[in-house]
């Protein structure tokens, strides 16, 4: 498979599975709704893992930008192939999203509130403030690619370094993710918002984008950051 196509089709279900747990836990009707945090976080580790599953051995299943800026920065992969990947990631976080949209169809019109209908698609802080909620995605970010390039120093037996890498993601959200909601991921918040603003979702009021170059610019400068401090200290 070609590795932009990978890139695209691992993105997708990645937020297909991710905001669709989000989907059943925030949207009326639905058999889980109020699961709470803990479902969230679980799930979207194992959505992580799931698609590293299905497209890491056609692409190495990046499926964040910020991944991908990392692993360019120290040097596992090509800058030159880094924009279409990134391209791709998008796309397929976009499509991932109107799966979501698509899926639960009839709950948007069951659910009243608008910001509940955006936090399915995109994240939010749970205390606005600029500042803070950056820090916030440099920091969860940071983590995120220094523990994916210190995952990858390691050996493990066949097969369980996406489930290692999907652990990551959940102890992310349970240890850091209660300001922000862990973007952690540029495409995973710019596509579904991109969706949120174009779909005719009923009720769905705006999409934030007063809010939207944090979690995009947060997991950026994060993904760098981890990056060169992992090259600093190994």
């Amino acid at each position: 498979m070609n590795p932009y196509l990978a890139e695209f089709l691992g993105t997708m279900l990645l937020i297909l599975i991710g905001e669709g747990v989000v989907a059943g836990v925030l949207l009326k009707g639905s058999k889980a709704e109020n699961a709470g945090w803990l479902t969230i976080c679980i799930a979207w580790g194992l959505a992580v893992a799931m698609a590293i599953f299905a497209v890491g051995n056609f692409s190495g299943a990046h499926l964040n930008p910020a991944v991908t800026i990392g692993l360019a920065i120290n040097g596992d992969f090509a800058w030159n192939m880094a924009s279409g990947y990134m391209a791709a990631q998008l796309a397929g976080a976009f499509a991932g999203a109107a799966l979501v949209w698509l899926y639960y169809y009839p709950h948007w019109k069951n659910t009243s509130d608008s910001a509940i209908k955006l936090a399915v698609f995109s994240t939010a802080p749970a205390i606005r403030n600029s500042v803070s909620n950056l820090f916030s995605e440099v920091v969860a970010t940071a983590v995120l690619i220094f523990g994916i390039l210190f995952i990858g120093a390691n050996e493990f037996t066949q097969g369980l370094k996406p489930l290692v890498v999907g652990a990551l993601i959940t102890t992310i959200g349970l240890g850091l993710g209660g300001t922000t909601g862990f973007a952690i991921n540029p495409a995973r918040d710019l596509g579904p918002r991109i969706a949120h603003a174009i779909l005719p979702i009923s009720g769905k009021g705006n999409s934030d984008w007063g809010y939207a170059w944090i979690p995009v610019v947060g997991p950026t400068i994060g993904g760098a950051l981890g990056a060169l401090l992992y090259g600093f200290l190994f």
